[in-house]
């Protein structure tokens, strides 16, 4: 039986990806720089550290790196203040069901404490957290393992009893280097050829891993 699951944040439990895509390529744009939806999409939870000189190998030195995230920010911050954050399908009951059942639960995420209590705080799910874990809590972010070995390190659970629930190639990444068996729920990508190999599995939903706890596949 699994003692603990821990969770992406955006694009996991809350719909926030999709917008942080859109708003990376708006923020770019705006700096003179076109940045296609699939060059956004490698961006994916990955931490400052490597994204910037990511960036800059991508379209030159000269790309503003710093000014491009805080642009990205600021729309990020409007489109939230208007719209809210919406929960992905199934989280507060999965949530609801591991508390149920004894199973403790984190949050491993690339964003900002002050904005990740924000978000889950909106989608109303940031009482249901034993632990909230950021990047800047840790060397170095995702893809790095730091913040996954960070976490289980907090909930005082070794890596191989957790799980790790992510959306996107970096996150798998960092999961499955740290140990923890890895399920990835897709949010604007399935699982690449390398991503899959890292997998234990991929669902449709978070309901789904209910069902898998369930039939006693974790």
């Amino acid at each position: 039986m699994i003692k603990a699951v821990i969770f992406d944040m955006d694009g996991v439990l809350t719909d926030t990806e999709r917008w942080l895509n859109r708003y990376w390529r708006q923020a770019a744009g705006e700096a003179g720089y076109q940045m296609s939806r699939e060059q956004a999409l490698t961006l994916r939870s990955m931490a400052g550290e490597y994204a910037g000189p990511y960036l800059k190998e991508l379209f030159g030195a000269a790309f503003p790196y710093e000014q491009v995230r805080a642009r990205r920010r600021e729309l990020m911050s409007r489109h939230i203040e208007e719209n809210g954050v919406e929960r992905k399908t199934g989280a507060k009951d999965l949530l609801d069901y591991l508390r149920a059942n004894d199973i403790r639960t984190a949050v491993a995420t690339a964003t900002d404490p002050v904005r990740t209590k924000d978000y889950l705080t909106r989608a109303g799910i940031y009482e249901k957290f034993d632990h909230i874990i950021c990047a800047a809590m840790v060397a170095h972010g995702k893809p790095a393992p730091d913040i996954y070995r960070y976490a289980c390190a907090q909930i005082k659970e070794r890596p191989e009893d957790c799980i790790a629930v992510e959306d996107s190639p970096n996150g798998v990444c960092a999961a499955a280097g740290a140990g923890l068996r890895t399920i990835m729920v897709p949010d604007l990508t399935r699982p690449d050829d390398k991503t899959g190999k890292m997998l234990m599995a991929e669902v449709d939903t978070l309901y789904d891993i209910i069902l898998m706890i369930e039939d006693g596949l974790l």
